[in-house]
C-alpha cells in the first residue's frame, strides 16, 4: 500500500475553526511526490479549495470531515465549464483537474456548507428577475461544487464517502475518461429543512467511461443527470457523454430519478441505466429535458430494472424546458455586460436547436402510486424516435399524454389507470402496442404557453 502521510504533520488542526487549506494542499503535494496517500487524524478539517495531483489517494476515514469555507474567496477562479458553458468560476471544494490515477475514499464526508451560497444566489436572483435576467442568475452568483472531476483521467470516488450541502453542483464529472463513483451518499439539503438551489447530486458531462454505482441520493435538484452543453457553446465544443454506466442507485429527493438534459448540445450515446430506485417526493422518474436553442442528440440510450414508489409522473420529455432560464435574451440598452452573457445568449438557429432523441429502450419499468403515467412533448421538426417499451408494468391515476412521438412500440405492457383517464394519443400509427382501453386518439391538448408560467412554476416542472 502506498505510504500515508498524516495530514496534521503539515499543520492540519481538526478544530472546526482553524483554515486548512495550506497544510492539506501541503500534504497533498507531498504525498504526489511519493505516489501516496494523504489521511487525517478524527476531526472537522476547515479548508477552501484543495486539488489533487497525478498518483494521490484522499482518504477521509470514518469521523474525519472536510468543511468547506463560507468564503468565496477561498474559492480561486479557474477556467472550467458550469451550467453548460465555458468560463472562468470558482473552484470547487475538492478538484481532481488535467490529472490522473487518483482516488477519493473513506467513510468520511465533505461538507460543503453551502447555507451562504444558497442566500446569496436567491438575493441576485430576486435583484435579476425583474430585469429579465432569470436565466443570468444561475452563472453570476458564483458558488463552489462540492467535487469537481475536470479534463481527468482514471478517477476513483466513494467506499462510503458522504458528500452533504454543496453550494452549487455536488459531483460534477466533466471532460474525463474513465471514471468510477462507487458508494456514495449525498445529501445537499440542509439539516433543518432549508433547500439548496441548483445542488445537484452526480452530473456527468460530456465524459466516457464512466461507472456510477451504490449510490444513496437526497438533493433539490437533478440527481443523477447526463449533460453535455448548452446551445452555441455547447454546439462549438461539440463534446458527447457515451459510455455511461448507472446502477444500484437510490433516489430518495431530486427533480427525478433519472435526467438526461437539459444541457444536451454535445449528444448522449451509448448511455445504460438500470437497477435504479426512486422514491417520493421525487417528482419524475425518467426526464428528458431540452430547449429550442439547445441542439444535440440522444442515440442508443437503455433503462432497464427502475422502480418507481409514489413518484407523480412516470416518464415525462419536454423539449421547451423552464424558458425564463433556458431562453437567455440580453435585455435592451445593456451595452456594458459581461462577457459570458454574451455567449449563453448567442443565437442557435432553429435547424441546429432541434434536439433528435432517437432508440431508446426501457425494460422492466415497475411504477406506483403514480399520478401521471406519461407527459411527452416533442416536436412534429423532431419527433422521438424509436422508443421501445418491454415488460413494463404501470399502476397510475390517469394515462396523461404522447404527443410530438414517432415509431413507439410497446410489448408485454402492463398499465393499471385507476382514474380510468386513458392516455391521449394524436394518432394510433406511431404509437403501438398499448393495452386496448389505455388510450385513445385525442388532438393535441392545448397546453399554456410554459414562458408565462412564475419562475418558480417553471423551475420544477
Amino acid at each position: 500500500m502506498a505510504e500515508a502521510l498524516q495530514a496534521q504533520d503539515f499543520g492540519a488542526v481538526g478544530d472546526g475553526c482553524m483554515l486548512n487549506t495550506a497544510a492539506i494542499q501541503a500534504a497533498i503535494d507531498a504525498a504526489a511526490l511519493a505516489g501516496g496517500r494523504v489521511v487525517f487524524a478524527p476531526g472537522v478539517y476547515l479548508t477552501g479549495a484543495i486539488f489533487l495531483k497525478s498518483g494521490v489517494t484522499l482518504q477521509l476515514d470514518r469521523g474525519v470531515t472536510l468543511l468547506g469555507s463560507q468564503a468565496l474567496a477561498d474559492y480561486p477562479l479557474m477556467p472550467t465549464r458550469i451550467a453548460g458553458i465555458e468560463m472562468v468560476w470558482p473552484a470547487a471544494l475538492v478538484n481532481v483537474c488535467a490529472q490522473q490515477s487518483v482516488s477519493i475514499t473513506g467513510e468520511g464526508c465533505i461538507d460543503g456548507d453551502g447555507q451562504v451560497f444558497w442566500d446569496s444566489y436567491w438575493l441576485l436572483r430576486r435583484r435579476y428577475e425583474p430585469l429579465g435576467l432569470r436565466w443570468a442568475s444561475d452563472y453570476d452568483a458564483q458558488r463552489p461544487r462540492l467535487l469537481q472531476i475536470y479534463e481527468s483521467f482514471d478517477v476513483q470516488v466513494g467506499g462510503g464517502l458522504l458528500l452533504r450541502r454543496a453550494g452549487f453542483w455536488g459531483l460534477h464529472i466533466c471532460y474525463s475518461e474513465q471514471v468510477t463513483v462507487d458508494g456514495v451518499v449525498i445529501r445537499n439539503n440542509g439539516d433543518e429543512g432549508q433547500r439548496g438551489p441548483s445542488t445537484d447530486g452526480i452530473d456527468i458531462d460530456s465524459s466516457r467511461h464512466v461507472l456510477v454505482q451504490n449510490a444513496d441520493i437526497a438533493v433539490n435538484d437533478d440527481a443523477l443527470v447526463l449533460k453535455a452543453g448548452r446551445d452555441a457553446d455547447g454546439l462549438r465544443v461539440a463534446e458527447c457523454c457515451e459510455h455511461i454506466v448507472i446502477r444500484d442507485c437510490i433516489v430518495r429527493e431530486g427533480a427525478a430519478g433519472i435526467t438526461f438534459g437539459s444541457e444536451c448540445s454535445g449528444g448522449f450515446r451509448d448511455i445504460e441505466v438500470r437497477g435504479i430506485e426512486v422514491h417520493a417526493p421525487v417528482p419524475v422518474g425518467i426526464l428528458f429535458k431540452s430547449a429550442p436553442t439547445r441542439g444535440g442528440f440522444a442515440e442508443r440510450l437503455t433503462l432497464r430494472d427502475i422502480k418507481l414508489i409514489d413518484v407523480p409522473v412516470v416518464l415525462r420529455a419536454t423539449m421547451n424546458w423552464n424558458p425564463g432560464y433556458s431562453r437567455a435574451e440580453i435585455p435592451a440598452g445593456m451595452a456594458d455586460v459581461p462577457a459570458h452573457w454574451r455567449v449563453i445568449a448567442k443565437p442557435v438557429s432553429a435547424e441546429d436547436g432541434r434536439t433528435r432523441i432517437a432508440d431508446v429502450r426501457v425494460s422492466g419499468l415497475q411504477a406506483r402510486g403514480a399520478q401521471l403515467a406519461f407527459e411527452v412533448e416533442g416536436v412534429a421538426q423532431a419527433p422521438l424516435v424509436g422508443f421501445r417499451f418491454d415488460r413494463i408494468d404501470i399502476e397510475a391515476q390517469r394515462g396523461g399524454y404522447i404527443y410530438g412521438a414517432k415509431d413507439w412500440r410497446f410489448s408485454g405492457a402492463k398499465i393499471v389507470l385507476l382514474a380510468g383517464e386513458p392516455v391521449a394519443l394524436p394518432n394510433d400509427q406511431d404509437v403501438q402496442g398499448l393495452p386496448g382501453k389505455t388510450w385513445h386518439l385525442q388532438a393535441l391538448l392545448n397546453k399554456p404557453d410554459p414562458s408565462l408560467q412564475s419562475f418558480e412554476v417553471q423551475d420544477v416542472s
